[in-house]
């Protein structure tokens, strides 16, 4: 078995690290991509990402200079500069890796330790074992070759896309938000992946084709690659064949639980992981020919004769998986190449940023503690943990009568023109003081619906701020902050802050950090999520605050029967030992579908519609 070196061979990890927040994997990179770990870097903050590459500059004393908002297109350039840096550290980090001897404690030996069950960790093994010194050296040359980095990832959110002014004047759209961060990593040194999440951008989407790096090269090789975050078959082959349509790929399809999973929560009217997959399984290689004749036609005539076959396509999943034995089944039964691991990485300091504080918060939270809430002001629910900084500095400030962010950063500037003729967060104090107050006056609500239009209202938090907050009081770049800790409910699985090792044995099922020993199965979690969420969703309907009426609530309560009906299927070829539980957990929720269908029949919701 002769290993030689590939720049698109990926390491033998079955995981990878998801964005997480603002703050929490922003130099993620630079802690596990030498040991061959993947993970994602959040573009939205360039103000944060700046005072990263200057801690980071600083730290390997190097001077530093600055790029000033006054200068020209400096979001883009910053975040340039920030990757650049990123990936020249890492480049270092793998070569003093590869150049380490095979010895206890050393950096080549933590690489192959960490790596699962594979033909690599075998000829690991091997060399081990061998005592002819010739044959050993050979072995170790393979090895070292074989040693390969993961990959330094980045995320956009496509709706997060403000428009920019200057002196009171709007920039060109190429200068919004989400269009300077493209641009800012398609002219950075990395080859790796830019993750487009939070649905389809036409704008942001068709300037993605006036990047090269973006077309096959003369080895037909992509050295950046879009991956698209998903939670459903039709929303990634919509968003497919729209950029084949201008000759780009989608190299991997990250499928993503819409509800139980960390941050920004996107529910899909009772469309679970389970059934999405099995989609995803029986129809990747139609959709893979769909789009590769979108492609062909679409590609400019220059790169066509560096193209003989369609490029590689991945399928990812992430979104609350807690075992190795989910891990291990998601990646064999839907034939899945990796699987993402978020929120449990936040209980590791070496990883991922968050202060002591608020590391200890996350051991001993509870279920009470993690929470749906609508504290983004992108009108997304978004998990919180209850306990952190920054809800704990929101309620202070609505006991102080001064509701609301001062706004710092601006990037939640987008949708609302109600009070100013330029956009507005609803997270800003002005903003919030303004609507309370207009709420007050309208004469046509009842006195529920007023309260829980304000409670809907004060909910909001700094997000675009507060989520960098855990990295910056970590690191003494604003030990004032007061970060916002975005954590899954699977949180509460897991109490104990953990190393490196200890996490990825956990993964691969060498040891288990599991501290809740009645955690249910991630798909009957997802589904008890989808069942809440749809039961808040009816009291809203109640009080008159939603357009959703019959047609939605019909469509959810199918989508999740016929969830149950699939997993009640497929629970013979893969739950095992947990299938009796697994089969009566599937009939509780049944019940309380059932139950909350009972309390408010279709056919009551269609009168009231009428």
């Amino acid at each position: 078995m002769e290993i030689t070196k590939n720049e698109n061979q990926g390491s033998a990890h079955t995981f990878f690290i998801p964005v997480m927040g603002i703050g929490f994997t922003i130099d993620t990179p630079l802690k596990i991509a030498r040991y061959g770990v993947s993970s994602v870097i959040s573009l939205v903050d360039d103000t944060f990402i700046e005072q990263m590459r200057k801690y980071h500059t600083e730290l390997i004393g190097e001077p530093f200079e600055e790029i000033g908002r006054k200068e020209e297109d400096y979001r883009a350039k910053r975040i340039t500069a920030y990757l650049n840096l990123v990936d020249r550290l890492v480049k270092k980090q793998v070569e003093e890796l590869q150049a380490s001897p095979f010895e206890p404690g050393s950096e080549i030996t933590r690489y192959y330790e960490l790596l699962p069950q594979s033909e690599l960790k075998a000829k690991y093994r091997q060399m081990i074992e061998t005592e002819g010194l010739a044959e050993k050296e050979r072995l170790q040359s393979d090895l070292r070759l074989a040693a390969v980095p993961g990959t330094i990832d980045v995320n956009i959110m496509t709706k997060v896309d403000r428009m920019n002014y200057r002196k009171g004047e709007a920039l060109g759209p190429e200068y919004s938000d989400a269009r300077s961060a493209l641009r800012g990593y398609a002219n950075s040194t990395l080859s790796s992946s830019i993750v487009l999440s939070a649905g389809l951008n036409p704008q942001l989407y068709t300037y993605i084709a006036h990047f090269e790096d973006f077309f096959p090269n003369t080895k037909g090789r992509l050295k950046k690659q879009i991956v698209l975050k998903v939670s459903d078959y039709r929303s990634a082959e919509v968003q497919a064949k729209f950029l084949a349509k201008r000759g780009l790929w989608v190299s991997e399809y990250r499928i993503e639980s819409g509800l139980n999973c960390g941050g920004h929560a996107f529910a899909a009217k009772g469309h679970l992981m389970g059934p999405i997959l099995e989609e995803f399984r029986k129809k990747k290689d139609e959709l893979v020919e769909q789009t590769y004749d979108y492609y062909l036609k679409a590609l400019p005539d220059k790169y066509q004769p560096n193209l003989t076959e369609p490029h590689d396509v991945r399928l990812t999943v992430a979104g609350g998986i807690g075992t190795a034995d989910e891990h291990q089944f998601l990646l064999k039964y839907y034939d899945v190449d990796k699987a993402g691991w978020g929120t449990p990485f936040l209980l590791v300091p070496e990883v991922t940023n968050v202060d002591d504080e608020h590391l200890q918060k996350l051991a001993d939270a509870t279920d009470d503690d993690v929470y749906l809430s609508s504290g983004s002001p992108l009108k997304v629910p978004f998990w919180s943990l209850r306990t952190s900084a920054s809800e704990e500095t929101r309620r202070k400030f609505i006991l102080e009568g001064k509701p609301g962010s001062v706004c710092p950063k601006g990037h939640g500037k987008i949708f609302d023109t109600e009070f100013t003729q330029v956009p507005e967060c609803l997270s800003a104090r002005n903003y919030i003081m303004q609507k309370v107050q207009s709420l007050k006056g309208k004469k046509d609500l009842s006195k529920e619906q007023r309260e829980w239009l304000k409670e809907d209202v004060l909910a909001k938090l700094c997000i675009c701020h507060d989520l960098s907050g855990g990295a910056t009081v970590k690191l003494g770049i604003d030990t004032s902050a007061t970060p916002c800790i975005c954590c899954g409910p699977g949180i509460v699985n897991f109490s104990r802050i953990s190393s490196l090792e200890e996490m990825v044995g956990h993964i691969y099922g060498r040891l288990s950090l599991l501290t809740n020993s009645d955690r249910p199965h991630m798909f009957i979690k997802e589904m008890s999520l989808n069942i809440e969420f749809l039961r808040n969703e009816i009291e809203k309907y109640k009080l008159e605050l939603t357009t959703n009426g019959t047609k939605y609530f019909q469509e959810f309560k199918e989508n999740l029967l016929s969830s149950i009906d699939y997993y009640r299927k497929t629970a013979e070829e893969f739950m095992d030992t947990k299938r009796t539980r697994f089969l009566d957990d599937l009939k509780a929720q049944r019940e309380a579908i059932e139950q909350l269908f009972t309390s408010f029949p279709l056919e009551k919701i269609s009168k009231a519609a009428g």
